[in-house]
């Protein structure tokens, strides 16, 4: 991406189907890339694109993935099966980043087991000390975290965020600001964006506001100022939760000042968004 137009070069990572999330490794060495329809994770090389290791997932349907190699560790969400989004999981997993292995499970559910929380997107709170992950449950509308424990070399799972709390369902991504005072959520159904601070106690996030969006608030991209957040607003074509739009956040203000609606006006969904590398902020990720 060193020169427009940019130079594409297709990895083939046939052990993989239903390809989900690719996450690089805080050294920018390693990659990973989750497979929901086949269950594997694909680890692979930046430098060379040649796959290392291919991992059988303990769990099914493998989505979300966050690693932290300051405690040797990442972890997999067991979220739903791809092919009709049913038979839904609870669990995330833990692996050994420097050999692969599983370690166990962790539940993220106060229910009787199968409780169908599907959790799905995992993130490590950037610079946390001891670490902490967020975990959204997609189907269990609740926001967990795991924190690290030092002592057993495992991680303590809590209940963090109730959506129903903020009138909202189907919590999906999350981000942080450069500052690592303000944690972001997007909810689906309605479509809702989410500001919390953090500044007290990372793993203990309090509402800030929460802004209307549009049907299907999914993925956000952020500029590099911190001034604007760009929701896009679609999960997969789902009934109420598709709308096309991109929401336009003022952050200083806590407010939505626009809404694009090229692609909402041709009939189109847009299903990711990033900005391009001299205008978007990583927001934690």
């Amino acid at each position: 991406m060193q020169r427009f137009p940019y130079r594409v070069e297709t990895i083939a990572v046939p052990p993989c189907q239903v390809l989900e999330d690719v996450i690089f490794s805080g050294d920018n060495r390693t990659w990973y890339l989750t497979c929901m329809g086949s269950n594997k994770v694909v680890v692979g090389n930046v430098a060379t694109d040649a796959i290392v290791s291919v991992i059988e997932t303990p769990k099914p349907y493998p989505h979300g993935l966050a690693v932290n190699q300051g405690i040797d560790r990442f972890l997999v969400s067991s979220t739903v099966r791809a092919s009709d989004l049913g038979d839904a999981g609870e669990t995330i997993s833990v692996y050994q980043a420097s050999t692969g292995k599983a370690l166990g499970d962790l539940k993220l559910s106060d229910k009787p087991s199968p409780s169908g929380e599907a959790p799905v997107e995992i993130l490590f709170a950037p610079g946390s000390n001891p670490p902490v992950a967020y975990i959204t449950n997609m189907y269990g509308g609740t926001v967990w975290t795991a924190r690290w424990n030092p002592a057993a070399q495992d991680f303590d799972v809590a209940k963090a965020i109730e959506v129903a709390d903020l009138g909202a369902g189907v919590p999906l991504e999350m981000y942080f600001n450069d500052a690592r005072d303000r944690f972001y959520l997007t909810t689906a159904k309605p479509g809702m964006f989410h500001a919390f601070d953090v500044s007290a106690d990372i793993a203990r996030p309090k509402l800030l506001y929460t802004l209307p969006t549009a049907a299907g608030a999914h993925h956000v991209a952020f500029t590099k100022d911190g001034r604007y957040a760009f929701v896009q607003n679609a999960l997969l074509n789902l009934p109420g939760m598709s709308d096309g739009a991109i929401t336009v956040i003022d952050l200083g203000k806590g407010a939505v000042v626009a809404s694009v609606d090229t692609l909402k006006d041709r009939g189109l969904n847009p299903n990711s968004i990033v900005l391009l590398p001299e205008w978007n902020s990583l927001a934690g990720h």
